[in-house]
């Protein structure tokens, strides 16, 4: 998986249950290992948890399974909750 950092700024961040999370805003960085550690994302979708009061979150880099026209990372249940469905 091999994509330049300034072209991951802005894609959509999906879990691969299909349950939208937010938009990349920034990529963190371990320059000691140069390594990317995890993706800052914001604008986050307020039907995946508890998110009040935060901009936005840190998803570490070891769950991003693909990185394309959209980033698909490994879904967790205990933090990405999938939305409500409608009945």
């Amino acid at each position: 998986m091999r994509t330049q950092i300034t072209e991951m700024f802005g894609l959509r961040v999906y879990t691969d249950r299909a349950v939208f999370i937010g938009n990349v805003d920034d990529v963190v960085l371990d320059v000691d290992q140069k390594k990317i550690d995890a993706l800052a994302v914001g604008e986050l979708n307020p039907e995946i948890g508890e998110v009040k009061g935060y901009a936005g979150m840190q998803i570490p880099f070891r769950i991003v399974k693909s990185i394309g026209d959209i980033v698909i990372v490994r879904h967790i249940p205990g933090i990405f909750r999938s939305p409500a469905k409608d009945e």
